[in-house]
């Protein structure tokens, strides 16, 4: 039978292949039927070849030219750990600026809540009307009245902390409020250790005791500040907004007898 026009003897019309339409290089990456050098058989690239679209079968490249593939740098390195007890009130009192930094991380509840106890125990006597009923009271009575007042110093110190904090948050700040609020409690209580030690003896009116008081309020102002300013990266003009409702309550309640 002769073949169409164009076709070898016994052939059935179909054009010339390099390598044979199944045969040849089949299997080695282009589709059915493609040429040996290059071509594409199917009308397209193989699987998994480069198309013109992009890598894959035929899929587009989703990759952004501008983003850079994440870099893993390890893991990443814990903070310093957390003072011991010492070193935290040694660190209040005499390298305030290094001490903030390194706990404005870390809570310090224990020794905030002890000191401020504590501190609350002894208060009384630095009032002169409050120090002539406890002498005046038994043992009986005067325990309750003691353990009632470091109760109330705790709770009340505790929320002006909270304050501060609430306050500082909403200028901006980005501390956490359990190492905000036990830095807070130790600088109110420990910064008028030598202002009450003298009202125990000398009273609460004497001249000097109010110079000392006086003194003392402004460097719990000054320690507020900057522990807001470090604990939650804020400038000095709203570190000290943020500490300004705590020191009022301490010149009105503590610093001048009021309470």
């Amino acid at each position: 039978m002769p073949g169409f026009p164009g076709s070898r003897s016994g052939g059935h019309g179909y054009p010339p292949q390099q390598g044979g339409g199944h045969g040849g290089d089949r299997y080695s990456g282009h589709g059915y039927g493609a040429p040996e050098h290059g071509g594409q058989g199917h009308g397209g690239p193989g699987y998994g070849g480069p198309g013109p679209g992009g890598p894959g079968y035929g899929a587009p490249d989703d990759r952004d030219p501008d983003h850079e593939p994440y870099e893993d740098h390890g893991p990443v390195e814990p903070g310093p750990p957390p003072l011991g007890w010492k070193e935290l009130l040694r660190g209040l009192v005499l390298r305030p600026d290094p001490t903030f930094w390194h706990m404005r991380d870390h809570a310090v509840w224990g020794p905030a809540l002890i000191v401020t106890f504590l501190y609350g125990l002894v208060a009384v006597f630095g009032l002169d009307s409050a120090r002539d009923s406890i002498l005046a009271a038994t043992l009986s009575n005067l325990i309750p009245y003691l353990l009632v007042t470091g109760v109330a110093m705790v709770i009340g110190a505790l929320l002006l902390s909270t304050v501060t904090h609430t306050l500082a948050r909403q200028l901006g700040g980005n501390g956490h409020w359990a190492p905000t609020a036990g830095l807070a409690m130790l600088i109110m209580t420990m910064t008028d250790v030598p202002r009450l030690g003298l009202a125990v003896f000398l009273g609460g009116a004497d001249i000097i005791v109010q110079i000392v008081g006086w003194i003392t309020w402004l460097y719990a102002g000054f320690l507020l500040t900057l522990m807001v300013s470090r604990s939650h990266e804020l400038p000095w003009p709203r570190a000290l907004g943020a500490s300004a409702i705590q020191l009022i309550a301490i010149l009105m309640l503590v610093k001048l007898g009021t309470l």
